[in-house]
């Protein structure tokens, strides 16, 4: 039997491929021709107005300092440097009240169907509370509270004469940084590595014999495990700052100011009361047969929840917990609001300073488009991961 002949291709108008193609064309011609009009009218107004434009501004001195820095700065330094500033500070807060609310926000989902009463409660009453208050509000409050609720420096809070806590941040023991914490680090990634490759091992074996086996300890001892050879092949530094409380300020260690703090609180506790909603709702889409069918068995609820609920919860959690995780890294932009030097504030002082708005407008969407494609790219790939696998 002779195969079928290859269908011919049509070029003709009456082609819907052809149609689709032409279609895409002219779309993608119309939004060209619309962001060059855009470009060319406010250059030109710009021009008319006698208003420099172009970016070469970056290379300038910057010319006024910056509180809270993670990289050597100084005033002298050029404009693009003190951007970086903006943009550590701003991934700074994203990427630890990220991890926070994940944690905060799943112990409140998961609460929320304690067996005691009070439990329940306290987390209803938490989700509540938080996520019907304007963030801005939340942010302002916090702020005022580490700034006016707290002693003076000069009389500061101390616990075991190492932490104190005032009015000028908080103030911890700090090492000083050597080749060996460097090495602690590397060996911690490597540890973490190796206790990724542990619980796929164990999650391989549970699916070929039914026997759990454990993962969280193995995981912990070998990240702990690398730390500390790290540790050692650096050298073993012991060298550490410690905070001193004088008469008028807390001198030495490592200081966390009261605006980063009131930053990281007020995103974090706002966004977990959300991410606790929609792990709420991802344990509610797993069929009421799956804990049923676990009980039968006699597994203990902590159990239930960790092996079987919660990983069925996750193809429902991930793709609204990318929102989340988004909404919270666009809103650090109200730090701006308490004085916490984010990329937006360095912005709004370039701005003053250099009357390059449309520039530094230009750089504030490209860092968070930057920082969101990136979030939605390592989410999307998670996400493809815990979807059900069709055969």
């Amino acid at each position: 039997m002779r195969p079928p002949p290859a269908p011919r291709r049509s070029f003709s108008l009456r082609s819907r491929a052809l149609r689709g193609v032409l279609y895409q064309l002219m779309a993608i011609a119309l939004i060209g021709l619309t962001v060059w009009f855009l470009a060319h009218n406010t250059l030109e107004n710009m021009r008319v107005r006698g208003i420099r434009s172009g970016f070469d501004f970056l290379l300038q001195p910057a010319g006024f300092d910056i509180g809270e820095t993670l990289m050597a700065y100084a005033s002298s330094d050029p404009y693009w440097m003190a951007f970086a500033v903006g943009v550590l500070n701003t991934l700074r807060v994203a990427l630890i009240g990220v991890v926070l609310t994940t944690v905060i926000g799943t112990l409140l989902g998961v609460g929320r169907f304690s067996r005691n009463a009070l439990v329940r409660g306290l987390c209803y009453g938490y989700v509540e509370a938080f996520r019907n208050i304007p963030l801005l509000l939340q942010l302002l409050m916090w702020y005022l509270l580490l700034t006016e609720a707290l002693p003076d420096p000069g009389q500061p809070l101390s616990l075991f004469g190492a932490v104190f806590l005032s009015k000028g941040g908080l103030s911890l023991p700090a090492p000083v940084w050597a080749a060996g914490h460097a090495g602690a680090l590397l060996g911690a990634l490597a540890g973490v590595g190796g206790a990724i490759a542990v619980a796929r091992r164990a999650r391989r074996q549970f699916d070929a014999t039914g026997v759990p086996r454990a993962t969280l300890l193995p995981g912990l001892g070998l990240v702990l495990l690398g730390a500390a050879l790290g540790w050692a092949l650096g050298g073993a530094p012991t060298e550490w700052r410690l905070p001193v409380a004088g008469e008028a300020a807390v001198t030495g260690g490592g200081e966390i100011t009261p605006e980063f703090m009131a930053v990281l609180l007020g995103l974090t506790l706002y966004t977990a009361a959300f991410v606790a909603e929609v792990v709420r709702a991802g344990i509610l889409s797993v069929p009421q047969g799956q804990t049923e069918a676990a009980n039968a068995l006699g597994l203990p609820r902590s159990r239930v929840m960790r092996l079987i609920v919660l990983p069925q919860a996750l193809r429902v959690i991930i793709p609204p917990l990318t929102n989340q995780y988004l909404n919270l890294t666009k809103n650090s932009s109200l730090a701006v609001a308490i004085g916490y030097p984010d990329v937006v504030s360095i912005s709004n002082t370039a701005i003053n300073q250099t009357g390059r708005a449309v520039e530094c407008i230009a750089l504030i969407m490209a860092v968070y488009l930057a920082t969101s494609l990136s979030t939605s790219a390592a989410m999307n790939a998670w996400n493809r991961r815990a979807a059900i696998q069709e055969r």
